[in-house]
């Protein structure tokens, strides 16, 4: 068996998913056709201009980018242009079309799911690995309803009840991929601030806190806070979202949110950066089991 044919045979399973995983199944085929053509001694530009393509057709094809997967005329085109096998050009078609079996998310409409958030949700949906810090609110994956709720109103005042209703449910169907069979290991670490800042109520603080506390239990999730009293820690300033796949030949993505919009970085060498960033925050927050018993503090002292 050749390289691309094993690497190809261990796709395989990906075809037998229950769930639809378009995001990850885009990507997938996006990389092995970036194989194929490394393969096949061709650069990018050289084997975008063979098919009639641009640049940046191939490169968006290659990198799983976009709301819809390739067509399969396109990845035919660049399948015979590699030279590929029946076997590996097979479970790479087999792959494109399972690629655009909607995901459960793509089912809200575009005001709650803009294109950046729809790819967010996807590469969750597919990660082995979720790192997460935030510095204003309990991370999305660990909120309760109530807190959710809260949050869109403070950052929505003028929503339609509807809307934030369907936010609420849009964030709480999130939040499952920690609780089905499979899931990610999540790694969150949150600044202490986030804990003493009301949002809704004291009631709401409460059991957002206790969630915390019982999610905090789970063997797939991590929760580590940094103390107030660390002055000088290596925090970045703005949430960061760090995701890994595992074994899949697919590069570590960073998610950097903002008002409006996103970045997601894929270049090794930034990634990286921010790997090593949230290691040495890590180094700097509380163990996880110091981390538990200061959200259990923080009720008594603060939400009785």
């Amino acid at each position: 068996m050749s390289a691309a044919s094993h690497r190809i045979s261990r796709l395989e399973p990906y075809l037998d998913r229950s769930e639809p995983a378009p995001t990850l199944l885009k990507m997938l085929v996006g990389v092995q056709l970036a194989g194929f053509r490394e393969d096949a001694g061709l650069a990018q530009d050289q084997a975008a201009r063979a098919v009639g393509f641009s640049a940046a057709k191939l490169s968006r094809i290659e990198s799983g980018k976009g709301r819809r997967p390739p067509t399969e005329n396109d990845v035919r085109a660049l399948l015979q242009l590699y030279g590929t096998d029946d076997y590996e050009a097979s479970v790479l078609l087999k792959l494109l079309q399972r690629a655009g079996e909607p995901g459960w998310w793509q089912r809200y409409d575009k005001r709650l799911m803009p294109e950046w958030f729809d790819r967010l949700v996807g590469l969750q949906e597919a990660a082995a690995t979720i790192r997460t810090f935030e510095i204003q609110y309990v991370p999305g994956l660990l909120q309760t309803p109530a807190y959710t709720r809260a949050v869109v109103e403070r950052g929505l005042p003028n929503a339609p009840a509807g809307e934030v209703e369907r936010r609420v449910e849009l964030r709480m169907h999130r939040a499952r991929l920690l609780t089905r069979a499979e899931a990610p290991q999540l790694w969150a670490i949150i600044d202490e601030s986030v804990l003493l800042r009301v949002l809704g109520s004291t009631d709401i603080m409460r059991e957002q806190l206790a969630h915390l506390v019982k999610m905090a239990e789970r063997s797939n999730v991590t929760l580590q806070i940094v103390p107030l009293s660390v002055t000088n820690a290596s925090a970045p300033a703005i949430p960061v979202t760090y995701l890994r796949f595992g074994g899949l030949d697919l590069p570590d993505v960073v998610y950097l949110e903002h008002i409006r919009s996103a970045n997601f970085l894929e270049d090794r060498d930034e990634t990286e950066e921010y790997r090593i960033a949230l290691d040495r925050l890590a180094d700097e927050a509380l163990k996880p089991r110091e981390s538990v018993e200061l959200l259990r503090q923080t009720m008594a002292q603060r939400y009785p």
